[in-house]
């Protein structure tokens, strides 16, 4: 079944360029010039990827990925920021608004086609097993949820997917290179600062009952996830 593309930008050649990779490549694409359109395309049967323009007419790229990701229905969706900003304060930026990843123009087809499957791949949910639990914080990898003392959190899947990851290898410590290459995959270029903004998220997700303090920071080595203060 083919994966469907929402595709915001407002440049029309750049974005039938866009959409002759993206179909090539096996994907349907949806297509919005501005944040009014791209809202109106945004339901159900919901986009599987949004690729998003940093500027567009109506508002930026970032405003409405900071919309999309504070509701329930669209929060889940990745967001690839496709932008000519390639300064690290403006990635940092569209991170924190809840983009998956950044892609920096120019670009090649290819590598933007890889970004956008590695995405895919890293917010699928993951395969049946068991529930882990840890001083009452719960990851049910089955139905994809996370409790804390049974009330249930709420996390981005990339998130997701990097809780799990600690949960399965507690008390180890991973340093950032190692974290990119189990949680996104080492087939895609992805900034080591990248892991520093989803942990924050992380913490910040899981931090009602005092379980962010499991998501331990070792100086100059990296993270670990540990039940020991």
């Amino acid at each position: 079944m083919s994966r469907t593309v929402l595709l915001v930008e407002d440049e029309a050649p750049i974005r039938e360029m866009l959409k002759f990779v993206l179909e090539q490549s096996g994907f349907n694409t949806v297509e919005a010039e501005d944040v009014d359109v791209a809202q109106q395309k945004i339901r159900e049967p919901y986009p599987d990827l949004i690729l998003l323009d940093w500027m567009l007419p109506g508002g930026s790229g970032v405003q409405l990925a900071k919309s999309l990701k504070q509701h329930e229905f669209t929060r889940d969706i990745p967001v690839i920021m496709l932008t000519a900003r390639g300064e690290e304060e403006d990635k940092i930026r569209g991170l924190d608004a809840g983009a998956d990843d950044y892609v920096t123009k120019p670009f090649s087809p290819k590598e933007l086609v890889a970004r956008i499957k590695a995405v895919m791949r890293r917010v699928t949910p993951t395969s049946s097993e068991e529930p882990i639990e840890f001083n009452g914080l719960k990851l049910e990898p089955i139905s994809h949820r996370v409790t804390a003392n049974e009330e249930a959190l709420d996390m981005g899947p990339t998130e997701f997917k990097l809780l799990h990851f600690f949960m399965t290898h507690p008390e180890r410590v991973y340093s950032r290179e190692l974290l990119l290459d189990n949680v996104w995959g080492t087939n895609v270029y992805v900034e080591d600062r990248t892991v520093d903004v989803h942990i924050r998220r992380l913490r910040k997700a899981v931090s009602r009952h005092g379980h962010d303090a499991m998501i331990q920071t070792v100086r100059g080595a990296g993270y670990r996830f540990s039940t020991k203060l």
